[in-house]
């Protein structure tokens, strides 16, 4: 559900000036519904008035434009906008992608933070460019078969190398429906890592 809030206001104008200031959204976005009189003035609702996916496309335009960069960008949403994903090609692929992919997170970042300006609740929003997340699942997910089989063989826990939170939930769900072995993660901050251990030393 899309934001809203009441103000109490003298006219509608001033509660649309409170509800920009309140909200920090410009007001070609937000809609006032007056509800009713009140001896302290109206009794205002002021809604936010946006497509989600729209404005997170929006919002990624803009900055491909002024990377001046030549893009195709695609939009879907699932579920009445709960989920949102982005898909974009481009002349500059690598540039956006980053090393590791951390330009990729840092962008799918900001178009989360804008995303969330506008609804209370939580959308899933995601962000691919040449599909580098794609790739990458793929290659998670057979490092992660072939390391499960290795410990289910040999009984020994395998610690992979650190990884973000977005790599390790891959990893999680495609092993956590394995018999013999389970997953957990260790460390702190950028040394934060998961361990495959065999289910039969568990306690």
């Amino acid at each position: 559900m899309q934001k809203k809030i009441e103000i109490i206001a003298s006219s509608a104008e001033e509660a649309m000036n409170k509800a920009v200031e309140k909200l920090h959204i410009s007001s070609d976005k937000i809609f006032i519904n007056v509800l009713g009189e009140l001896p302290s003035g109206l009794n205002c609702e002021a809604l936010v008035d946006v497509n989600l996916t729209l404005e997170g496309k929006r919002y990624l335009e803009g900055i491909l434009k002024a990377l001046n960069v030549k893009y195709l960008l695609e939009a879907r949403n699932i579920n009445d906008e709960s989920e949102i994903h982005y898909m974009i090609n481009s002349d500059e692929n690598p540039l956006l992608i980053g090393a590791k992919g951390n330009t990729l997170d840092a962008l799918q970042t900001l178009v989360r933070n804008v995303i969330s300006m506008y609804t209370k609740d939580r959308v899933i929003t995601s962000l691919d460019i040449g599909s580098y997340k794609n790739n990458r699942n793929q290659q998670l997910e057979i490092l992660a078969t072939k390391t499960a089989k290795e410990v289910a063989k040999s009984g020994v826990a395998v610690k992979l190398r650190p990884m973000n939170s977005y790599e390790r939930r891959v990893i999680h769900e495609k092993l956590s429906d394995w018999r013999d072995v389970y997953t957990e993660s260790e460390g702190e901050g950028a040394e934060r890592a998961l361990v495959i251990k065999p289910k039969k030393n568990k306690e």
